[in-house]
């Protein structure tokens, strides 16, 4: 009998990395895609979790041709786990170096890069073992596990994040690291790529993260025509390398609009005889794009003001109930605060031009009608010292929260 995971059929598995083991897997209609189950350290650790999950939504509006998209997740129970596209082929690590189609390859990852940087994507981990060569294109898998997995207790707990020969200075110095360090391991990878050697040498890991902070790369044998780009990439002062933009352009790779996949919720239905026979794969650029990357980061904004709005009102009711006897003037001084601030976030609604300009009106002023109820609401129903004992025990519950995340 088969492994099942969610609505997912496990068929074998494919390797394993810092963070989790990935398996070939069949998806309800029968397509073949990538199940990537974290390690059981990982899946122990509730910060890096719940950073997964809030990065999710951002690593699956990365699409394209050069990338292996995020199709599903789930991050909850026993077993938490990532779907992506499943990439038949070789890690750039397995195949003859250097690579002969070395223009093909570099601009590839350049339109990689540029996907996920547009998304606000940072990889964190891009080196050869992480570009998968298909048909003689190279696919970038693993994006944004990294960067969204760097925690302390997941480090300490065993999985490396990054690999010292391809990390950026700043990223091995413990500097703050944004894209520019993605445009490194970029750099580091086409090295690579070209000649067969590593660019800071082999040996111990501290010896070679030395050389990436304090010696040069060796780029001896780079073509003519990609070593001057590599060394811009590759220069220890992040404002120094180019954008990922830059790249392409300098490298003749047209301009693609990368716009944000939806994938469409999956369908469970009984499989038949064909489907064993015949399994379908997921092909990028054969979704129908309904948003483009602007409009789901509106839709993101936009959820996560609602939900400080409402945690706010509710904190802000159980305090005013709370001292609505005692303090009658603070009861009335709180609601009227609340009820100024949502009627001036409406204002700007009305003067702004969002696709949720309509509904965020209608929220705000929902809101604070609510606040005002529930306040009058909870001090008929509970005591002073009741709703004084709930005031305090959400505030913090609520100073927690924003202490983890």
């Amino acid at each position: 009998m088969s492994e099942h995971l969610g609505p997912y059929e496990i068929l074998s598995r494919l390797g394993a990395g810092g963070f989790g083991e990935v398996h070939l897997a069949l998806d309800p209609e029968g397509r073949t895609v990538a199940v990537k189950v974290l390690h059981p350290h990982v899946a122990a650790d509730g910060v890096a979790l719940a950073r997964l999950a809030r990065e999710v939504e951002t690593m699956r509006m990365v699409g394209g041709a050069h990338v292996a998209e995020v199709l599903d997740a789930s991050l909850e129970g026993s077993r938490p786990y990532l779907v992506t596209r499943y990439v038949q082929g070789r890690p750039l690590s397995a195949v003859p170096m250097p690579v002969t189609d070395l223009r093909r390859l570099a601009s590839g990852l350049a339109d990689a890069l540029q996907a996920m940087h547009e998304a606000g994507v940072v990889h964190r981990d891009l080196k050869p073992a992480n570009v998968m060569m298909t048909e003689g294109e190279p696919v970038v898998i693993d994006f944004g596990i990294a960067s969204a997995l760097d925690s302390l207790s997941v480090t300490a707990s065993g999985a490396v994040v990054g690999t010292p020969g391809y990390l950026a200075p700043e990223v091995l110095e413990g500097r703050s690291a944004g894209v520019e360090a993605d445009v490194f391991s970029f750099g580091a990878t086409l090295a690579y790529a070209a000649t067969g050697r590593q660019p800071y040498g082999q040996g111990p890991a501290s010896a070679v993260a030395y050389r990436v902070v304090h010696h040069p790369p060796d780029l001896e044998g780079v073509p003519e025509w990609l070593e001057p780009l590599l060394r811009e990439c590759l220069s220890t002062d992040p404002a120094a390398r180019p954008t990922a933009a830059q790249i392409s352009a300098r490298l003749g790779v047209a301009p693609v609009s990368h716009v944000p996949r939806v994938p469409a919720a999956p369908v469970v239905r009984p499989r038949s005889a064909a489907d064993d026979l015949s399994t379908k794969e997921w092909q990028p650029g054969r979704e129908q794009h309904r948003r483009s990357v602007e409009e789901s980061r509106a839709r993101h904004r936009e959820k996560v003001r609602r939900r400080w709005l409402i945690g706010s009102g509710l904190f802000v009711a159980l305090l005013a109930a709370a001292a609505r006897e005692p303090l009658t003037e603070v009861s009335l001084f709180l609601l009227a605060a609340y009820a100024l601030a949502g009627v001036a976030d409406a204002g700007v609604a009305l003067f702004s031009h969002g696709i949720y300009r309509r509904s965020r009106m209608v929220v705000d002023f929902a809101s604070v009608a609510g606040v005002v109820g529930l306040c009058f609401g909870l001090a008929a129903m509970f005591s002073t010292f009741t709703l004084a004992l709930f005031a305090g025990t959400a505030l913090v519950v609520g100073v927690v929260f924003l202490l983890s995340a």
